[in-house]
């Protein structure tokens, strides 16, 4: 397992941009993919967006397509999730995730494909 540490949440109002920020305490992070989940209040958790561990390929839940973007940084060991055109539906916890993969493809959207995850950072969009 991986240890990871999300921050970069915060307060915003619609509109506006924030980027989440998931560091990872694996020297061997180009090995996992990571993902992207958020559990809206009273809501269950669901996914948000995966990246491939070479950061070639890209996936995102239909609601966020064209707002949000994953990018990673191996050297770095980070992944991100920069959020744009935020929405009050996008108020929720947001958490990353990350499981071992070689796989070139990044079409991990369950929480069960996981195995570590961070503890969660909270965004919350005013209307």
């Amino acid at each position: 397992q991986v240890q990871l540490v999300e921050s970069g949440g915060g307060l915003v109002q619609a509109g506006g941009s924030l980027r989440l920020s998931c560091a990872a305490s694996e020297r061997r992070f180009e090995n996992f993919a990571m993902g992207w989940f958020r559990q809206p209040p009273g809501k269950a958790r669901e996914f948000v967006a995966a990246i491939s561990w070479s950061g070639g390929s890209t996936s995102y839940a239909d609601s966020v397509k064209g707002r949000f973007t994953i990018s990673r940084d191996n050297a770095q060991i980070t992944v991100y999730l920069q959020m744009n055109s935020l929405k009050p539906e996008d108020t929720a916890v947001y958490y990353c995730a990350a499981r071992p993969s070689y796989y070139s493809g990044s079409d991990y959207y369950e929480e069960t494909d996981y195995g570590s995850w961070g503890q969660g950072t909270q965004v919350t969009v005013s209307s």
